[in-house]
């Protein structure tokens, strides 16, 4: 299982809520905006190239294609 994926992400989100803070603070509501937006879209790809791999692992594991 890869645990480190997972500690990646969290720490990632504890990274950016920081910094959402401290932008928010410093009244750059948009950067904020901004800055979470990209954790978000970050955090996706990496799942979606994850998601990707499972279904060629299950392709492999059953023949198909």
């Amino acid at each position: 299982m890869k645990i480190d994926l997972i500690f990646k992400v969290a720490g990632l989100g504890i990274l950016i809520s920081i910094l959402h803070m401290v932008l928010k603070q410093a009244n750059k509501e948009e950067y904020a905006q901004l800055l979470t937006l990209v954790g978000v879209i970050i955090v996706f790809t990496v799942v979606v190239q994850l998601i990707g791999e499972l279904f060629d692992s299950v392709k492999g594991v059953f023949g198909l294609w």
